[in-house]
């Protein structure tokens, strides 16, 4: 074996088991449930099984495809406390359309970072004494809220609603 070919190997290595929590760009938090070995077209491939209990949902996912999918392990803890410091910064709203805005916060949810999922809670977040969100800004807000929640509750083994409500918190510590 050349040492390309190694390389090659190494990139399709099974990098999970069963038991582990992933992060799914465009699902957010899953469980490895297993890997499989299914005949697909004459070709025997390698899967990945994933639950999201939430959606309800379960995926297969070949090994071959972990890379090019984004599929990854949890933030790491520092990661998680730069999330949370964007939480605590300051609103950036582009003074662009709305429809521009919810695109690119599409965007930023379904990249699965969580520091850019916190980028859109702080550029949503609402006082009260700042008026009502719209139903579309609500409706991304709490997708993005989720999202960050479901991998804060993974990373510090809490519930989802202990991770919101903590998030929450930072969001109203600030000024």
């Amino acid at each position: 074996m050349t040492i390309e070919n190694t390389a090659k190997a190494k990139k399709t290595a099974i990098d999970f088991v069963a038991g582990d929590y992933v992060v799914y760009p465009a699902h957010g938090v899953g469980k490895v449930e297993g890997i499989e070995t299914q005949t697909i077209s004459g070709v025997d491939v390698t899967l990945y099984t994933i639950s999201f209990e939430q959606d309800r949902m379960r995926l297969k996912l070949p090994v071959s495809k972990i890379r090019s999918s984004g599929l990854r392990k949890l933030s790491s803890g520092d990661r998680l406390k730069e999330a949370l410091t964007t939480l605590k910064g300051r609103s950036r709203i582009k003074r662009t359309m709305w429809s521009r805005r919810a695109q690119e916060y599409e965007t930023k949810i379904n990249s699965g970072d969580p520091v850019s999922i916190a980028e859109v809670l702080r550029d949503l977040r609402r006082d009260e004494d700042k008026g009502e969100q719209s139903y579309s800004e609500r409706q991304i807000y709490q997708a993005a809220l989720e999202r960050l929640a479901r991998e804060v509750a993974a990373i510090e083994d809490i519930d989802e609603k202990s991770a919101t409500e903590r998030l929450e918190d930072v969001l109203k510590n600030v000024s």
